[in-house]
């Protein structure tokens, strides 16, 4: 199969032809990513200068932070871009480029919530031994792990979509460039890519998810036995599992349910959630029930308020 394609752009028709809604889509949006990034940039702040904050828990709350950061940089700006201009046009190779890091950040992050439910049952069920499990060593080796299988994922689905023969139409039923829009357009079989898309994919949402579902059975089972610390313990996965709910529902819909031709709303519904709204609730939910953040985060302003003051 070549490589070259007879289409050397794609244009995104967005989320809205009506331009009467473009202006107010356009500050919605530009609110949410500010948010985003104001949010996840404070928590990335507070635990790498907060020393209280230098646990295996907060380390990868910092890479989750990161990660939304990135992942809600990679749509919003090209999105809001479309909303001042009449036709959203990106070339092939941007692109490729944009599908590459979305699904390089958003299977890391995937992978990542399944980490920190293991850090929360090693912290909660084996605490005796938390400090050696999770040592500097295995919190950056897993770390490493997350981004890694991220990016070996998104390569994967990169190299195969640019395989891909493209001679028009052109119009992606998208706010930005998805593998699902960019196989309804192609020229060439797209099975092997679906075959991909199916059990590569459903394989780092569904295995990931399990886990997750296994670490959680064995913290409520462990915790209903217990009395002290529990209201902490249970405090701490409500956080997590709230992520983890609004994360991984739309993906499961977008990506492992069966796809439809006519079911492009539903996906960019889903992918609204997942990739902008959920960066914009994480700072939230993870400050709002997390004593030790809040308190970091007013030690902080204070410090920059009243730098005079201890």
């Amino acid at each position: 199969m070549e490589n070259q394609t007879e289409v050397s752009e794609f244009i995104l028709l967005g989320l809205t032809k009506l331009q009467e809604l473009r202006c107010f889509l356009f500050t919605l949006f530009l609110l949410l990513y500010l948010t985003s990034v104001l949010g996840n940039g404070a928590i990335m702040a507070v635990v790498l200068a907060e020393p209280r904050l230098h646990t295996p828990m907060y380390f990868f709350l910092g890479n989750l932070s990161c990660l939304d950061i990135c992942c809600s940089t990679v749509t919003i700006p090209k999105m809001l871009a479309g909303f001042l201009s009449k036709h959203q046009i990106i070339s092939f190779t941007g692109c490729l480029i944009q599908l590459h890091f979305f699904h390089f950040l958003g299977s890391s992050e995937a992978v990542l919530l399944a980490v920190m439910a293991y850090d929360r049952y090693v912290a909660i069920c084996n605490p005796l031994h938390y400090k050696l499990v999770m040592n500097p060593r295995v919190c950056l080796l897993l770390a490493g792990a997350t981004w890694s299988s991220g990016f070996l994922h998104a390569l994967m689905h990169t190299v195969m979509t640019s395989r891909l023969h493209f001679c028009g139409p052109n119009h992606v039923h998208h706010f930005f460039c998805d593998i699902k829009p960019l196989l309804s357009l192609a020229c060439s079989s797209t099975r092997l890519n679906l075959s991909l898309l199916n059990i590569v994919t459903g394989g780092i949402v569904i295995g990931p998810f399990i886990l997750i579902l296994l670490s959680y059975l064995y913290i409520i089972s462990f915790l209903l036995l217990k009395v002290q610390s529990r209201r902490k313990a249970f405090s701490t996965c409500t956080s997590h599992l709230t992520v983890v709910i609004i994360q991984y529902v739309p993906i499961i819909f977008n990506y492992v349910l069966p796809w439809h031709g006519d079911s492009q709303d539903r996906d960019m519904i889903a992918t609204l959630m997942y990739s902008i709204v959920t960066p914009v609730l994480n700072p939230l939910i993870y400050t709002l029930r997390n004593q030790e953040v809040k308190s970091a985060l007013r030690k902080a302003v204070g410090r920059k308020l009243f730098p005079g003051r201890t």
